[in-house]
């Protein structure tokens, strides 16, 4: 088991939300109920404890979870990870005919599903993102409602892991 899933079984609820609530974007209650579910077996458990408590969660809140997540490719404040996320694929450079196209997709996206497209942008390009909305738009929604949601654990997915990897640099490899 990983020596920080063996730390935060053992933190209190406080702590541990402290630390974890940014893995569903302003979803800080995903962490809150998750604790509920300790102790974890280990990074892998601990995903899917926190996945189970999305699934089980009503169709109001689930909704709200997704609609927290920022439209992609548009100028607005939005969490550092994020903002992160978005650089990566590079999503702040859009040339101004690129913005008018994503501006163009999140609208018709939200118009058709009512939440913003969602998918988790780690190894792709605004080229392929785009494609990836045109695609989805073909979805019904609970489909697509199925597909966003899944996104958004890939998302919490390489949070942590980009949590690890700074953990183990800020604590020389033993967190």
């Amino acid at each position: 088991m990983e020596d920080w899933v063996k730390e935060c079984n053992g933190m209190n609820k406080g702590e541990f939300v402290e630390r974890f609530g940014f893995l569903f974007e302003k979803s800080p209650w995903v962490a809150e109920r998750a604790w509920e579910k300790l102790p974890f077996g280990g990074r892998g458990d601990f995903l899917s404890k926190m996945a189970e408590v999305v699934l089980s969660a009503s169709d109001e809140e689930q909704l709200m979870l997704l609609n927290a997540h920022p439209e992609l490719g548009a100028p607005i404040p939005m969490t550092e990870a994020s903002v992160k996320e978005q650089s990566g694929a590079g999503l702040d450079r859009l040339a101004r005919d690129e913005a008018y196209i994503f501006s163009e997709l999140n609208r018709k996206y939200r118009d058709k599903y009512g939440f913003p497209f969602i998918i988790a942008v780690r190894g792709l390009t605004a080229d392929m993102i785009a494609d990836s909305m045109l695609l989805r738009m073909q979805s019904h929604v609970e489909e697509e409602k199925r597909k966003a949601l899944e996104e958004v654990f890939k998302i919490a997915l390489f949070r942590l892991q980009h949590l690890e990897m700074d953990r183990a640099v800020v604590g020389g490899g033993k967190g």
